[in-house]
C-alpha cells in the first residue's frame, strides 16, 4: 500500500472506531525493549542476516532460519530479513518504515543493503526496502511473493523463502505485474448467461466470502475498497503507487498523525542514544564526548520542537551522534538534504537553487537523485515562514532557522551548527 493510502485507511478506521465504541485507546508508552529495540537487531544482524523475534520462534524455527540464512548466503547480496510482530505503540509504533530505516541508519557501515520486514498493517504481509537505489527491485520482488498462488496459505517462513528467491532473481518488477494481472483476471466478475451480471450481487458475495460476512468488514471494509477501486482507475493496477483525491481535511489529520508518530520515534531515538553512550567505554571510543553532546543536544530540540522540522533535526542530531560512537563521522553520509525523513544520503550532488547562480554540495537520497536527474523536484520538507506561508525549510532565511543553515549535515554538521549560532533551533 502507498504512504497516502495508509494514512486514509487510519483515518477511517478512526472514524469507524468513535462511532462504534467511546473506550479511548491507551497512550503510548515507549516499553523497557523500546528504546534499544533497533540497536538490538541491528546488532543480531551483524553476526546473521536473518533476524526473527521470539514471538515468530513456532513459525519460523532455528532449523529454518539456518535454512533462511544458507539460501540468503547463496545468492551472494546483501539481503537481511527481520521479522518481528509490528504494533501500534511499539518501539517503531506498528510501522515497517520507521523499522526498516531504524535498521539501516543503525547500520551506517554497510552501504548497500536489500531489506525484507514485517509488514505493519497485515501480519502475514512482507515489505521490502533498497539501499542505495532499488538495483535488485526489493520493493516489487517481496510484494510480488505474497500474491503468489504457490504462497496464498504458506507460512512465515515458506513466504519469507520465496521473497529471498524473488530478489535474488531481479525481475521483481515483472513477478509483480504478473501476479497483480493474475489477481486482476481472478478477481473479474463472472457475466450471466446474458451478459448482465449484477453488480450489487456480485460485491456482496465478495465481501461476504472475504470476511465471512461479518459486520466489522462492511463497516470497514467497503470504504476502503471503494478508495482503493478509485486508486485504480486513477493509477492503473498498482493502487499503492497512486495519488488518491481525498479531502484536505484527511491530509490534515495525516499530517497531524504523521507529527505525532515522528515525535514518538524521536523520543525512542534519543532514549536509545543515551543508553548507547551510557554503555560506551571513554578509552576505546574517541567519539564519545561528540556523542555526548549530539545527545544533549538532540534533547533539548526535542523538547522544543514545534513541527516536523525540529524533529526531523532531532534525528539528524542523533544520527551524528551515532557516527560519532561507531567512528564514522568523517565518513558517512548526513540525512537527505531535500527531505531528511528519507532517511541517510545515498550519494553527494550538486544543485543549484532556483534563482542562484552558485552551485551547493548537497547529500541526498536516491529518491531525490533520480528525481534531479530527471529535471523533477524532489520532495522537499516544508516549514512557515514569517508571512505564513508554506515554504522549502531551506528557504528560510538561515539566521532564523539552524536547519536552513546546515541542511541538516549537507552543509554543515547540526550540533556545530546549533553551537556556533548559539540559537533555539526555530
Amino acid at each position: 500500500m502507498s504512504t497516502d493510502v495508509k494514512r486514509v485507511t487510519t483515518v477511517l478506521t478512526a472514524l469507524l472506531l468513535a462511532a462504534l465504541t467511546t473506550t479511548a485507546s491507551p497512550a503510548w508508552s515507549a516499553d523497557s525493549a523500546g528504546p534499544s529495540a533497533g540497536q538490538r537487531i541491528a546488532s543480531a544482524l551483524r553476526t546473521s542476516p536473518v533476524y526473527v523475534d521470539e514471538a515468530y520462534a513456532d513459525a519460523v524455527p532455528p532449523s529454518r532460519q539456518q535454512q533462511l540464512e544458507r539460501q540468503i548466503r547463496r545468492t551472494g547480496l546483501p539481503i537481511k530479513v527481520v521479522l518481528r510482530p509490528l504494533t501500534k505503540g511499539d518501539a517503531f509504533d506498528g510501522n515497517s518504515d520507521i523499522l526498516a530505516g531504524t535498521v539501516r541508519d543503525r547500520l551506517p557501515d554497510q552501504r548497500e543493503l536489500l531489506l525484507i520486514t514485517t509488514d505493519g498493517d497485515f501480519a502475514d504481509s512482507l515489505n521490502g526496502y533498497e539501499w542505495p537505489a532499488d538495483t535488485h527491485q526489493t520493493r516489487d520482488a517481496v510484494s510480488a511473493a505474497g500474491f503468489l498462488d504457490e504462497t496464498r496459505d504458506a507460512g512465515l517462513a515458506d513466504l519469507t523463502d520465496k521473497a529471498v528467491e524473488l530478489v535474488a532473481e531481479g525481475k521483481g518488477t515483472e513477478r509483480y505485474e504478473e501476479a497483480i494481472k493474475d489477481l486482476d483476471d481472478a478477481a473479474a466478475p463472472s457475466a450471466t448467461p446474458d451478459g448482465q451480471g449484477d453488480p450489487d450481487d456480485s460485491a456482496a458475495t465478495s465481501a461476504a466470502s472475504y470476511s465471512g460476512g461479518s459486520a466489522w468488514w462492511l463497516l470497514f471494509g467497503v470504504p476502503v475498497l471503494a478508495l482503493a477501486a478509485a486508486l485504480a482507475a486513477r493509477g492503473g493496477i498498482r493502487p499503492r503507487r497512486a495519488a488518491p483525491a481525498v479531502p484536505q481535511l484527511v491530509f490534515a489529520t495525516a499530517r497531524a498523525a504523521d507529527e505525532a508518530e515522528l515525535r514518538r520515534r524521536a523520543e525512542a531515538e534519543v532514549l536509545a542514544l543515551g543508553e548507547a553512550t551510557q554503555s560506551a567505554d571513554l578509552t576505546t571510543t574517541p567519539g564519545l564526548q561528540h556523542a555526548l553532546d549530539a545527545y544533549a543536544a538532540a534533547g533539548r530540540v526535542l523538547d522544543e520542537a514545534r513541527g516536523l522540522p525540529d524533529l526531523a533535526g532531532v534525528l539528524a542530531l542523533v544520527q551524528e551522534g551515532e557516527d560519532a560512537l561507531t567512528g564514522t563521522a568523517d565518513t558517512a553520509l548526513p540525512r537527505c538534504f531535500f527531505h531528511p525523513l528519507h532517511g541517510r544520503a545515498a550519494l553527494r550532488t550538486g544543485w543549484r537553487p532556483l534563482g542562484r547562480r552558485d552551485r551547493l554540495d548537497v547529500a541526498v537520497c536516491q529518491e531525490c537523485a533520480d528525481a534531479l536527474r530527471n529535471r523533477r523536484a524532489p520532495e522537499v520538507l516544508t516549514d512557515t515562514d514569517e508571512d505564513g506561508r508554506t515554504v522549502p525549510y531551506f528557504e528560510l532565511p538561515a539566521e532564523r532557522s539552524v536547519w536552513a543553515a546546515t541542511g541538516y549535515g549537507s552543509l554543515k554538521a547540526p550540533l556545530a551548527g546549533i553551537n556556533s549560532r548559539r540559537i533555539r533551533a526555530r
